[in-house]
């Protein structure tokens, strides 16, 4: 069934749907940190995650290639460099934190559990098959890159 919704749901839709999952599970568990701390966290987090999002997509069109998720086909370059040096999914890094962000100003331990969740999702409904494109699309290179830099961090 999983297969199905592969390169399916725009990911920016999985993660505001994340988001609502994460507002309606808010009320189940409070996290035991001052309003402070939890407000300088997740603004750490949100312009770390921001941050990395922007300049995934700039490189992207520095290398003038697709930046559609939905079908990594069109990719023309294997971009490696910049921020992709660092993680070979940026944008989906900065998805992961910006929600961790959310959760914390939540202040919700079920939240956090659901932003922690959205990392094995994205991996199995964007990510692997992605990689599956690249793999094919770019050989060598791609399998070189994939062994240089980690999937997430």
């Amino acid at each position: 069934m999983l297969q199905r919704l592969e390169l399916k749901i725009p990911p920016l839709l999985l993660v505001l749907l994340f988001a609502g999952m994460m507002w309606l599970a808010a009320p189940l568990g409070a996290l035991p940190l001052p309003l402070s701390l939890r407000q300088g966290l997740a603004g750490l987090l949100l312009v770390s995650g921001a941050t990395l999002c922007v300049l995934g997509v700039l490189h992207f069109r520095r290398a003038r290639t697709s930046v559609n998720p939905l079908d990594p086909g069109q990719a023309t370059t294997l971009v490696s460099e910049g921020v992709y040096r660092l993680s070979r999914n940026p944008m989906y890094l900065g998805f992961a934190f910006s929600l961790l962000a959310w959760g914390l100003l939540l202040g919700s331990a079920a939240a956090l559990l659901l932003a922690l969740l959205f990392v094995p999702c994205i991996q199995r409904l964007q990510i692997l098959p992605e990689e599956r494109v690249m793999a094919q699309r770019f050989n060598g290179a791609y399998l070189a890159y994939k062994r240089r830099v980690r999937r997430w961090l």
